[in-house]
């Protein structure tokens, strides 16, 4: 009788998870005086990433519809898991984020006839960070990035063609 009740109190504990989640979600939004069209064209590329992000990019599978996966810097792997005519949402399965279960949507919604609203949402666990230092530097290292990328964004897609 003992030893069923170390058995099972040992399998609640085995199913039971190790930390509960804790996702970051940082959303960075910017009006650009552009209709969604003429801005998607211009910065919505799977691999346009490269000139507002100021990193390398290739498509390493795919055509760039849901399924493609672009290679960041030689060593991100990002496959696209949805998209919509002004968005798309990927994954990180290789990379520095790879294993905080990040995920990312960069998205252009009309805002008016003439303008729209660049939207790029980030998400991952922070509970799957070894440190509370850790976490921290995480969030200083992608919240500004991510500011920065958008005002890129519509520097370019607001320029002088």
């Amino acid at each position: 009788m003992i030893a069923r009740a170390a058995l099972a109190s040992a399998l609640m504990m085995a199913a039971a998870p190790s930390s509960a989640s804790d996702y970051v979600v940082i959303r960075k939004e910017i009006l650009v005086d552009r209709p969604a069209d003429a801005v998607w064209k211009r910065v919505g590329g799977y691999c346009a990433i490269a000139e507002w992000l100021k990193l390398k990019c290739e498509i390493v599978s795919g055509t760039g519809d849901v399924g493609t996966i672009r290679r960041l810097n030689d060593t991100t792997l990002e496959p696209m898991v949805a998209s919509t005519p002004h968005s798309y949402t990927y994954s990180q399965t290789a990379g520095g984020m790879a294993g905080f279960a990040y995920n990312g949507t960069l998205a252009v919604e009309p805002a008016g006839a003439a303008t729209s609203r660049i939207v790029y949402t980030l998400i991952y666990d922070a509970a799957l960070m070894p440190s509370d230092e850790v976490r921290k530097a995480q969030f200083n290292r992608i919240n500004p990035r991510f500011q920065g990328a958008i005002e890129t964004m519509k520097a370019l897609a607001e320029a002088k063609e």
